[in-house]
C-alpha cells in the first residue's frame, strides 16, 4: 500500500448516482444489493488513483473495480457515497468482502509505512506505521493477502521482470508498481 490522496467528487455524481441512487435505498429497503450507479464513475476513481489498486499499489488496467470501503453490507446508507469508494483489484476487493474498516484505509497509509523486500517480493510493514496502526496494518496485509499471496506475487514477479528485462524502465516501473521501484533504488542505491 502507499498514500493515496482522496479523489475529488466528479462535477455530475450526485445529479447522476448519488440522488437517485438514495431515492432508490428509500424505495427499496429489504433488496440487498443496489444497482451499481457508480459504474460510470469508475474511469474517474481510477484515474484518482493513477490506474493502480489502493491496496496492491500496482497499475491494474484490465480488473479494476470500485470497492465500497464500508460495505455495502453493513453500511448501507453509504452505498452512493464518493468519499467511500476506493479504486482495488478484483481479486483484492474480493478478499476484502465486508471486512470494512478492520483493514487500513488507502486514504489513510503513510508514506513508506510498506516495503517490498527483494528478492522474494514480499510486502512487509516498516517503521514507519504508527503504534495505533500496527495491528491494522499486519491484519491489512493477512486479510487482502497482500504479503505473499499468490496472485499478487504474480502481478509484482511480472512487472519486477519487465523490468530486468529491460522492457521497462525504472522510472516507468515507479509509475505501474512504485513500492518495487522503491526496493530496487533501494537495493541499488540509485537516488530516487
Amino acid at each position: 500500500m502507499i498514500a493515496v490522496k482522496q479523489v475529488r467528487t466528479p462535477l455530475d455524481f450526485d445529479a447522476k448516482v448519488k440522488t437517485p441512487g438514495n431515492a432508490w435505498l428509500a424505495a427499496n429497503p429489504s433488496t440487498p444489493r443496489p444497482p451499481a450507479l457508480w459504474a460510470p464513475f469508475t474511469e474517474a476513481l481510477a484515474s484518482g488513483f493513477e490506474e493502480r489498486c489502493g491496496y496492491g499499489a500496482m497499475f491494474v488496467p484490465a480488473d479494476g473495480t470500485v470497492d465500497h470501503f464500508l460495505s455495502v453490507k453493513h453500511h448501507r446508507a453509504l452505498s452512493y457515497e464518493w468519499g467511500n469508494y476506493r479504486y482495488v483489484s478484483a481479486a483484492i476487493n474480493a478478499s476484502k468482502k465486508n471486512a470494512d474498516d478492520t483493514v487500513l484505509d488507502p486514504y489513510e497509509v503513510g508514506d513508506g509505512w510498506f516495503e517490498i523486500i527483494l528478492p522474494s517480493l514480499q510486502l512487509c510493514t516498516t517503521d514507519r506505521v504508527p503504534q495505533a496502526a500496527r495491528a491494522k496494518a499486519e491484519f491489512t496485509l493477512t486479510r487482502l493477502k497482500l504479503r505473499d499471496g499468490e496472485k499478487v506475487i504474480r502481478q509484482r514477479r511480472a512487472w519486477y521482470r519487465l523490468y530486468l528485462d529491460g522492457k521497462l524502465t525504472l522510472d516507468g516501473l515507479a509509475q505501474v508498481a512504485p513500492l518495487i521501484a522503491v526496493a530496487v533504488r533501494r537495493q541499488t542505491g540509485a537516488v530516487p
